[in-house]
């Protein structure tokens, strides 16, 4: 079993319910089990009717929760940028820079790269003390994106390291100094960039590695969450992240009354086909359609006809 599960799928096909019944049959099996929301509705408090938040805390035995805040995430991100080239940089580039810096807070991207930085942050810091780390993410296209940073952003920070490297030979030779490769590396923004180059391959190897990571998609006997799923799968494994299990969530009883859910049973048992055959060489897990809103005192249910699959 992989050590770091996240959970996806298109929004409302129940990846909160399923990523919360999985993390309680983690917790269950005697697993210490953290579970990391990052979707902004954070639907974890809410299945677990407990107020859970930006700080790692108890929801049961041998399960903890937090709710990542892209929001808050971004602005701490810029302004730990500011503290940064403050030290090093003279006031009139500073006012300049902050200028660019308020742009980059609101621009696209930016709650996803802080939003990634956190995961990374939890991963490494918390992987000793926790058996299994279960992400609840937003919607697909959000997730593919966070995921896809690894790879989007490498070179873009190398080509960074580059031209500031450049920049401090030019500044040394104007000084007649000679270029001294342990003073680069000493530089203030030359060491913020390698250690999110660092950050960044860190998470490259461990998206890569199906013994550390697994991707679980979570979607509906529907033609919308089927197609959306088969194109977010071939987004992830054009990255090489592991997709190996599906969930198949909300499925009718089998004794339904009345000619409208009889239809809609003919055409899950079409669209269950359909997906037996897309998905074939995934395990593909069903939970059933709870007649009952899924609350804290509810979910164990679910976890427990996730448990009888697994």
């Amino acid at each position: 079993m992989s050590k770091i599960i996240f959970f996806g799928g298109k929004g409302g096909v129940g990846k909160t319910t399923c990523s919360s019944a999985y993390a309680i049959r983690c917790a269950s099996k005697g697993m210490k089990t953290l579970l990391v929301s990052t979707d902004p509705a954070h639907s974890i408090s809410d299945v677990f009717e407990k107020k859970i938040g930006m700080n790692i805390i108890e929801i049961r035995k041998n399960l903890d929760g937090i709710e990542i805040d892209a929001e808050y995430e971004s602005q701490q991100y810029i302004n730990g940028i500011r503290g940064n080239l403050g030290k090093i940089l003279s006031p009139i580039v500073i006012d300049e820079i902050n200028k660019q810096l308020d742009a980059a807070s609101v621009s696209p991207g930016s709650h996803e790269s802080a939003m990634f930085d956190k995961m990374i942050e939890i991963i490494n810091e918390e992987s000793n003390r926790y058996d299994q780390i279960i992400f609840d993410t937003a919607p697909t296209g959000h997730t593919i994106r966070l995921l896809s940073l690894p790879e989007l952003l490498g070179g873009w920070i190398e080509t960074l390291i580059m031209k500031r490297r450049k920049a401090i030979a030019i500044s040394q030779m104007a000084k007649r100094k000679i270029k001294d490769e342990e003073a680069i590396m000493q530089d203030p923004i030359i060491k913020i960039l390698n250690r999110r180059k660092n950050n960044m391959e860190k998470a490259r190897h461990i998206m890569i590695d199906e013994k550390q990571l697994n991707f679980i998609f979570v979607l509906n006997a529907e033609k919308l969450p089927i197609e959306e799923t088969k194109k977010a799968v071939n987004a992830l494994e054009k990255y090489d992240i592991p997709v190996n299990e599906l969930i198949v969530n909300r499925i009718l009883p089998i004794d339904v009354e009345g000619d409208f859910m009889k239809e809609k049973k003919e055409q899950e048992k079409h669209y269950l086909k359909e997906i037996d055959e897309i998905f074939k060489n995934k395990k593909i897990y069903k939970l059933p359609w709870c007649v009952k809103d899924v609350r804290a005192s509810s979910i164990d249910d679910l976890a427990g006809h996730l448990t009888k699959q697994l």
